[in-house]
């Protein structure tokens, strides 16, 4: 993903690889040496009251939406942080374990 893709991924409908719509895109999370799109957050649940992050790395934008490389109970079951606008290194490795990255 490229930076230019930031206006596109917000709000975009997030689905599986195998079709599953699992939330919207919430916030878009850049890497702080390269300023690349490099996670998402998702509102996910019966009224998207929570919010989960997913790795950009092995996704890609098909028109409105985002096709990711996890399926929906991994993301409703991934690590809770706050969105607090950054992720720490720490956080970031906790993530990157999580979805096996």
């Amino acid at each position: 993903m490229e930076q230019n893709d930031v206006t596109a991924l917000s709000g975009a409908t997030v689905r599986s690889a195998s079709g599953d719509k699992i939330g919207k895109v919430s916030q878009v999370y850049l890497d702080d040496q390269t300023g690349r799109p490099e996670w998402v957050s998702v509102r996910t649940g019966l009224f998207g009251t929570k919010e989960s992050f997913v790795p950009l790395a092995a996704s890609k934008l098909e028109g409105a939406e985002l096709v990711i490389d996890a399926t929906k109970d991994q993301v409703t079951g991934a690590p809770r942080i706050d969105e607090d606008g950054h992720l720490s290194p720490q956080e970031e490795e906790e993530l990157y374990r999580y979805y096996g990255i």
